[in-house]
């Protein structure tokens, strides 16, 4: 027990570890990221952050949500924003998609639905809910769009289900760098698709 008490008032706050983490795979890639490396970045031993974060999968799904967190607030801000309900749509969508081959958002979040198939229910929960959190905004986006005229009368829920998937599509071949799906080809695409099925015509 004294051992345990020493390790939780020497160790770095939570939130240092998860940026470390971070940090690590912008800039080293996710397969340079273990527990020991990790642990020499932040001063702890690699036992010392199992006893807080129980496994690698536990370590990266919490490093998921900080970095969600943080997407999170920015999406926050934009959306309550004074811009047009058109304009919001887009800064959502230039939010979502990756900023380029192995941003490292999007490496991290790859890695962790990859692992899900074998996580317990609590790790799939909170999976959904790191996904219902953009499904929300952007069906009270398309929602509130709808109300001022922007957008046409389309059921928000579903539109937004389905544009979702196509960013997601789109975004996880811009991570991995396909070729020919460039972020700004990307955008361009989904454009396209944005002004043919939910703005309202001009005039």
């Amino acid at each position: 027990m004294a051992g345990a008490a020493r390790a939780r008032k020497n160790a770095p706050p939570r939130e240092e570890v998860l940026a470390a983490a971070m940090d690590m795979i912008a800039e080293r890639g996710l397969e340079r990221l273990t527990m020991a490396a990790l642990g020499r970045e932040v001063g702890m031993s690699s036992g010392h952050l199992l006893y807080y974060f129980r496994s690698k999968d536990e370590l990266l799904l919490q490093t998921l949500e900080w970095s969600e967190g943080r997407l999170g607030a920015a999406r926050g801000r934009l959306l309550t924003g004074p811009a047009t309900a058109r304009e919001r749509l887009s800064a959502y969508v230039d939010l979502y998609v990756p900023d380029g081959h192995r941003d490292p958002h999007w490496t991290l979040w790859l890695e962790v639905w990859n692992r899900s198939q074998n996580a317990d229910d609590d790790a799939r929960a909170r999976q959904a809910a790191i996904e219902g959190a953009w499904h929300r905004d952007l069906v009270a986006l398309i929602a509130e769009g709808i109300s001022r005229g922007e957008f046409r009368r389309v059921d928000a829920d579903r539109f937004a289900a389905r544009l979702r998937a196509l960013l997601d599509g789109f975004s996880i071949h811009v991570a991995i760098g396909l070729r020919g799906t460039d972020r700004g080809q990307v955008l361009a695409h989904v454009r396209d698709f944005i002004a043919d099925s939910l703005l309202m015509p001009a005039g």
